[in-house]
């Protein structure tokens, strides 16, 4: 994976809400890695629709885009294409750099 930025820019005015914001979608992660080894695929379905819906809200369409995908794995029941998806949000929350314009 690479080790460059990447730079979202964000509305000013959600200043305060971001960090709380990202610590949530950290702990998402965390509890969407625990139902994949469960193989709980309603967990994983639910907090990928949850990430689909709050991403794109705060500006954070990647990670709307990630959920979506995660949502969609789960209810086809493949686990197997769940787990690049987690690394793939987990390499993103590790390189965001976010601005405020």
């Amino acid at each position: 994976m690479s080790t460059e930025k990447i730079r979202v820019a964000i509305d000013p005015d959600l200043q305060d809400l971001i960090p709380g914001f990202l610590e949530n979608r950290g702990k998402d992660l965390g509890k969407m890695r625990e139902a994949l080894l469960a193989e709980d695929l309603e967990i994983l379905r639910s907090i990928g629709h949850s990430l689909k819906g709050v991403g794109g809200g705060y500006g954070f369409h990647r990670i709307s885009e990630i959920g979506a995908a995660i949502e969609t794995s789960a209810k086809a029941g493949d686990l197997d294409s769940i787990t690049p998806q987690l690394d793939n949000l987990a390499d993103y929350l590790e390189r965001l750099e976010v601005v405020y314009e």
